[in-house]
């Protein structure tokens, strides 16, 4: 996995192009909306629907999970970190499916057991996995400590994280007793659907970008965009649980 060394890429920083502007704008704005739409929030007419039901429902738990990770815009800014300097399709397997894995155990785990933990902090630390991956793209932790943290088991860990943020805010939903189990299981399935649905997206769109003479005049900046919008996240939750 290729590291952007922390001191490169300082002209495309001082001077970006119009869509480097426009991306980090896109990046700042999204967070702000979260007041309105938080990114591990049900949509009203789907809490609705998922307090009324009971027994065993797959197909509609799948198209929720699918839908609450093509809009889950924190996991796909993590996604995006990850896979930022993977070119090889192992090793971009690898990585994903330690995040579903450490994703999938502690959403199904913490909803099925009702584990009580604050929505904020741990949305706060889901912010921080932003930050740090794009830390880690940009060779910081080399530069300042003189050490590469292991990035798979990094990406495992973040994965437990963002995975207890989702289960914090189902449990709020109350979802009947009746028939959780093969929900929970129908609903991580379509997570890891869309999860593979927004990947293909992003490794197309990267895949050209990558063919272009910007992509390492903009890798950079890129990053310190997306570590940017991780520090927003952490403020915006920070400041929410401290305010609660």
């Amino acid at each position: 996995m290729h590291i952007l060394p922390l001191h490169s890429g300082w002209r495309a920083y001082c001077a970006p192009e119009r869509l480097s502007l426009l991306l980090l704008l896109t990046l700042l704005m999204i967070p702000l909306f979260t007041g309105l739409a938080s990114a591990h929030a049900v949509a009203e007419g789907d809490k609705g629907y998922i307090q009324e039901i009971t027994g065993i429902h797959l197909l509609p738990f799948m198209y929720l999970g699918a839908k609450h990770m093509v809009t889950g815009y924190d996991h796909l800014l993590f996604l995006l970190g990850v896979i930022f300097f993977l070119y090889r399709l192992q090793h971009i397997a690898i990585y994903v499916s330690l995040f579903a894995i450490g994703h999938s155990t502690t959403m199904i785990l913490g909803v099925y057991f009702g584990w009580n933990v604050s929505a904020y902090l741990i949305d706060a630390i889901i912010g921080l996995s932003v930050v740090y991956k794009a830390l880690d793209n940009l060779g910081a932790f080399q530069r300042w400590f003189g050490h590469q943290p292991n990035t798979k088991l990094a990406t495992l860990i973040f994965g437990f994280f963002h995975g207890l943020g989702l289960a914090t805010k189902i449990l709020e939903y109350d979802i009947a007793p009746d028939g959780l189990l093969p929900n929970l299981l129908a609903f991580n399935v379509g997570v890891e659907i869309g999860q593979l649905l927004a990947l293909a997206a992003i490794l197309i769109l990267m895949g050209y970008w990558r063919r272009t003479a910007s992509f390492w005049k903009h890798a950079y900046t890129a990053n310190v965009l997306m570590m940017t919008a991780g520090f927003v996240l952490i403020g915006y939750q920070l400041t929410g649980y401290f305010a609660a």
